[in-house]
């Protein structure tokens, strides 16, 4: 048998090597449950190997990793601005449910805080993510420097994504991640027309996104489900 030639890592390839077997670990357990021996094991290296890459030890690692995933999910969330929004928004989510389903439990303890590794700089990481996912919805939306109210209520929405999918987990990720992808949708569509109801700069943006919607998309099913549950509630008109 032919052994295949060794061939020795770059710097780069070496740190993405550790880099990977932590978020592995971290994917499954919290952050203070995992040790740098696991970690060099899982990489099949030595210990002092991931010390001469990250000598500030596990607190190192652990951000570093965290950043790494950080990278990923901040581009869930970008999409081509071509097609109706609901699309693309279904197309992100695709990805960051995808994510969360891989990474259950190191993105409950990413998310929840509350380890004894969490720093202000892994606090700033999250919110960046944060920050980054709301900014790629409103360049969706058409506008990248909105008013007060329009930016807060995509923060709210992506609140409201990151809440859901913390509690899937914690449901034994039921319903199916279509169907859960389906209704966060669903909430961002009525959560932008409610908020378009007092809002100019909101209603512009609103009435722009549902031009490019279809009788047969996610808006035309929601609008089907939505008025029969209204139609009893005529009085209030």
């Amino acid at each position: 048998m032919t052994v295949p030639a060794y061939r020795r890592l770059s710097v780069e390839e070496r740190r993405a090597q550790l880099l990977d077997a932590a978020l592995s670990l971290f994917a499954h357990r919290a952050p203070e449950e995992v040790s740098l021996d696991e970690v060099a094991e899982a990489a099949g290296v030595s210990r002092p190997l991931v010390y001469r890459y990250f000598p500030g030890g596990k607190q190192q690692l652990y951000e570093a990793a965290l950043r790494s995933a950080a990278d990923v999910l901040e581009l869930c969330f970008a999409e081509p601005q071509q097609g109706p929004l609901t699309q693309r928004l279904g197309r992100a989510l695709d990805r960051y449910l995808a994510f969360v389903d891989e990474h259950d439990a190191g993105f409950a303890a990413l998310l929840q805080g509350g380890s004894v590794v969490e720093t202000s700089r892994t606090t700033a990481t999250v919110d960046g993510i944060r920050r980054a996912a709301a900014q790629q919805i409103l360049v969706h939306l058409g506008r990248p420097a909105p008013g007060p109210r329009l930016r807060m209520m995509v923060r709210t929405w992506i609140t409201a994504v990151e809440a859901a999918s913390l509690i899937w987990i914690d449901e034994g990720k039921q319903p199916g991640m279509d169907e859960l992808r389906d209704w966060l949708v669903d909430q961002f569509v009525a959560t932008l027309t409610a908020t378009a109801a007092t809002d100019a700069e909101t209603a512009a943006a609103a009435r722009e996104a549902l031009a490019l919607e279809s009788s047969e998309g996610p808006v035309g099913i929601l609008a089907r489900r939505v008025m029969p549950v209204v139609s009893q509630a005529a009085h209030l008109l």
